[in-house]
């Protein structure tokens, strides 16, 4: 039997350059931190995930957000994006880039929009000046 307390693996380490980059988009965001888990790096506002690196089963470099309710037929007509696993169910989409290729300026609009749909008020105060 497998022991449940045993830690998952590291899809894309704490390291890896695509962490690293997607780091740099989320960390500045308000009360933002990283947390690993289930062998991924999550970034959250709070509590909530806004970002996840790496879709699950899928050692392609992706990022996983929440799109705008609004956006997301948009989003999923492009070829690089796509309903990733697990999260998927729960209104989650997928944007394959790598550390060194990809729409990183989309993916900058989605990493924003993701934080603002899970963020508290004080922290939309803070990102907004306000």
């Amino acid at each position: 039997m497998a022991d449940a307390a045993l830690p998952h693996p590291m899809r894309f380490p704490l390291e890896h350059p695509l962490t690293e980059r997607v780091r740099a988009v989320c960390l500045p965001y308000p009360e933002a931190a990283e947390v690993p888990a289930h062998g991924r790096s999550t970034f959250r506002a709070g509590k909530r995930q806004f970002v996840i690196v790496g879709a699950a089963h899928d050692d392609v470099g992706a990022v996983e957000f929440i799109p705008d309710d609004l956006e997301r037929p948009v989003l999923l007509e492009r070829d690089d994006v796509f309903v990733p696993p697990y999260e998927g169910a729960y209104g989650w989409l997928a944007i394959r880039v790598e550390a060194d290729a990809g729409d990183w300026e989309l993916l900058a609009e989605l990493i924003d929009t993701s934080y603002r749909q899970v963020a508290l008020q004080r922290q939309l105060r803070a990102l907004d000046g306000g």
